[in-house]
């Protein structure tokens, strides 16, 4: 927002902190459960930020629809107007991928078990903390645009000062209560959704546009089903290394020059043995003879 009162910033860095507690309190958990730390899990923060970001803007969108429907002095009807448009669209993707990540637990890995159970129980979290603590942010956020207050410092500014500078009026004058009902709808509607209404929309219900879009589509499906028959199970561990490591050329020389062997196999005898008895150590080697 252009406007010193209806500007979001701490909104918004509030939806970016309600997913550094979720994530906090999913590794809190699964700490203080012996859950083991690995590596892997340290990418888990970044899909938790996505799904935390994506279920803000969600929420900051219903709010601003429902302000536009009801009174804005009503907060209680706006708020559960917000949770009866947002609340479907976010419990759907974090039940999605909270499924995902805990049949992920199924696997014989313990590194990937281990991230699907940090990162599943984050995204739990996040629905939490984004239907209570970023709720009742965006409620203190709407309280300080009624009473007038600066998104910066929450100081009340005036209203109209023709004395000033016009840098001085655009950053520290603001009005939200006090605008005509028209001006404050058109200033209500986000230049976002005012595109995807007036632009974007009419665009994709053109009619070619809509032949266009399904043949796009079938090329797609068509180039996806063609690559899950080319996908082979299996997993390159030189992958796994960095670029400069020594693991690279070892698996390089081992497939160049070794692999037409196949793996080596190994006999282990786990009885006590008398290796000093010529027809024990017979036996061993004929053992080892039908082996080969």
């Amino acid at each position: 927002r252009l406007s010193c009162v209806r500007n979001n910033v701490w909104l918004a860095c509030c939806g970016v902190v309600s997913a550094g507690l979720a994530v906090l309190s999913s590794f809190g958990l699964m700490l203080f459960c012996g859950v083991p730390f690995v590596v892997t899990v340290a990418n888990a923060p970044f899909l938790i930020l996505g799904v935390g970001v994506d279920d803000m803007f969600i929420m900051i969108a219903s709010w601003e629809q429902s302000s536009r429907k009801k009174k804005k002095s009503d907060v209680r009807a706006l708020l559960a107007e917000t949770y009866s448009e947002a609340a479907l669209s976010v419990t759907i993707t974090t039940l999605t991928d909270v499924l995902a990540f805990f049949i992920g637990t199924w696997t014989a890995f313990p590194s990937v078990r281990s991230f699907c159970l940090y990162t599943g129980t984050a995204f739990v979290f996040c629905y939490l903390y984004t239907l209570t603590f970023f709720g009742a942010v965006i409620v203190l956020n709407h309280k300080r645009e009624q009473g007038n207050r600066h998104w910066l410092t929450c100081m009340p500014v005036g209203v109209d000062e023709a004395d000033k500078s016009c840098l001085y009026n655009a950053c520290c004058v603001g009005s939200c209560s006090r605008q005509s009902s028209q001006l404050e709808e058109l200033d209500s509607e986000h230049p976002m959704s005012r595109f995807f209404k007036k632009y974007y929309g009419p665009f994709f219900t053109n009619t070619w546009i809509k032949a266009l879009v399904v043949l796009l589509y079938a090329a797609y499906l068509g180039g996806s089903i063609y690559g899950c028959t080319q996908v082979r199970e299996g997993i390159d561990l030189r992958n796994l290394a960095s670029d400069d490591s020594y693991v690279i050329p070892y698996y390089d020389d081992n497939e160049k020059y070794f692999s037409e062997y196949g793996p080596r196999v190994m006999v282990v005898i786990t009885e006590s043995v008398e290796y000093w008895n010529e027809t024990v150590r017979l036996g061993i080697e004929k053992c080892m003879q039908n082996l080969e």
